[in-house]
């Protein structure tokens, strides 16, 4: 009998309980079932701490109006859960996941049969199923993202022709490593021998690590500030920033992107000469327009999204301390003269006292700590007042807390939804339903 949708999903879910065990042995097994169809697409791989999600966004729009087909593959998902594998932006139909689904869960309960393979995780599912996705609908060009670190990461299976890092900060630090070196390490692991790989904005300490890596594999490394530049102008009256780019091809001046935030210059910049670098190895002469199209038609979802303008709400998942501190920064520069109304949450696992002392740094906000439909999201609010008992309030729910918030809000003010991208994806879909 068929399955439905829902049935398809909630058993892709279903291999969440057996939890993260780190090494590629069972994603290997499945794929080897497949013959494997991660060796027969060309692919970009894409890791790094943030940014990940909105570098892809850019890459693939440029790819997409040079006239490429190009797969994504994302997490986690902020609408539905389809939008975690797609093709040209449209999302994988139901019926496409459903026969995935069918023809895979034999094959996994063949796996599970066995010690060494039994166990396969969502992600390593999802994984192979949108390297059989792609594959099956030819795609010229299939942009991976890294789920965790990367070394162990389950995508870490493909030999890309281009990687990237775009940021390495303080994250995931039970698993990763506490230090920002270890993480660099971590990170480091998508680097293949020969294959160059495009850098971000990396502290010394990480780009050492990331180079170190590089040089013994001999892969070309392209730098921010060193192979390519960006330089930001100004923010963009409509809403956006305006930048120049610059690399050994030349310049591009006044480009815009429509996503908020100077650090989206850097991911702009960043998938810019990823752009120049495909384009490079497959013999295809780049046209400024395809670099502005793709730019002005990139949308990211829940990173410094306007959902409403009266009164002005702003959504961003900023759910941890590296991410934090560019969304803070972002907020004094861009909007000073107004008041700021926060409404955060966010998982236990994270450094929420970190986070909550950065958001204490916006002048003249209000903070108001609250808990959404999450295991584990955090249950002691109460806890964090000590932090700036001033500044920081508790709500039993967040739908109490932006109730509370709009009543008090006048037209100046400014209502920023900050935290765990689950908190925020629950609260998008609340206000766009109304």
């Amino acid at each position: 009998m068929k399955l439905s949708i829902e049935e398809a999903i909630a058993w892709i879910h279903s291999r969440l309980p057996f939890g993260i065990r780190p090494g590629l042995d069972r994603v290997e097994a499945l794929l080897d079932l497949v013959d494997h169809p991660e060796n027969k697409i060309e692919m970009i791989h894409v890791a790094g701490t943030n940014g990940k999600g909105s570098t892809v966004s850019y890459l693939k729009n440029m790819l997409e109006s040079a006239g490429l087909t190009v797969g994504t593959y994302t997490s986690p998902y902020i609408e539905v859960f389809n939008e975690r594998i797609a093709i040209n932006g449209i999302f994988i139909a139901d019926e496409e996941l459903i026969a995935l689904v069918e023809k895979y869960q034999p094959l996994v309960e063949s796996l599970d049969a066995q010690t060494k393979t039994s166990g396969i995780t969502e992600f390593e599912l999802l994984t192979v199923l949108a390297f059989d996705y792609f594959l099956q609908n030819k795609v010229d060009v299939a942009i991976i993202e890294v789920g965790l670190g990367g070394l162990l990461d389950s995508t870490n299976v493909i030999t890309p022709i281009l990687s990237a890092i775009t940021t390495i900060g303080l994250d995931h630090t039970d698993i990763l490593g506490a230090t920002i070196e270890e993480i660099a390490v971590q990170k480091a692991g998508i680097i293949k021998p020969g294959i160059p790989v495009v850098t971000g904005n990396l502290s010394l300490q990480a780009q050492q690590v990331i180079d170190g890596v590089a040089q013994k594999v001999q892969a070309k490394v392209y730098r921010l500030n060193k192979d390519y530049q960006v330089f930001y102008q100004h923010p963009d009256p409509n809403w956006g920033e305006v930048f120049d780019f610059y690399n050994e091809q030349g310049k591009i001046k006044h480009l815009k992107t429509p996503l908020l935030g100077a650090h989206q210059v850097e991911n702009a910049g960043l998938a810019i000469e990823l752009f120049f670098k495909y384009c490079q190895l497959k013999g295809i002469i780049v046209q400024q327009q395809w670099i502005k199209t793709g730019l002005a038609q990139t949308t990211w979802p829940a990173r410094m999204e306007k959902i409403s303008t009266e009164p002005l709400i702003i959504l961003d998942g900023a759910h941890n301390d590296h991410a934090m501190k560019r969304l803070v920064d972002n907020m004094k520069r861009e909007f000073a003269n107004r008041k700021i109304y926060v409404l955060f949450s966010a998982l236990e696992t994270k450094d929420i006292s970190s986070m909550l002392k950065d958001l204490t740094e916006i002048p003249q906000s209000q903070i108001l700590i609250t808990t959404f439909d999450n295991p584990k999201a955090i249950r002691l609010a109460a806890d964090y007042q000590a932090i700036a008992p001033n500044k920081i309030s508790v709500a039993s729910s967040w739908q109490f807390g932006l109730a509370d918030l709009l009543e008090k809000m006048t037209e100046d003010d400014l209502l920023l939804i900050t935290g765990s991208l689950y908190f925020v994806s629950e609260i998008r879909q609340f206000l766009l339903s109304i």
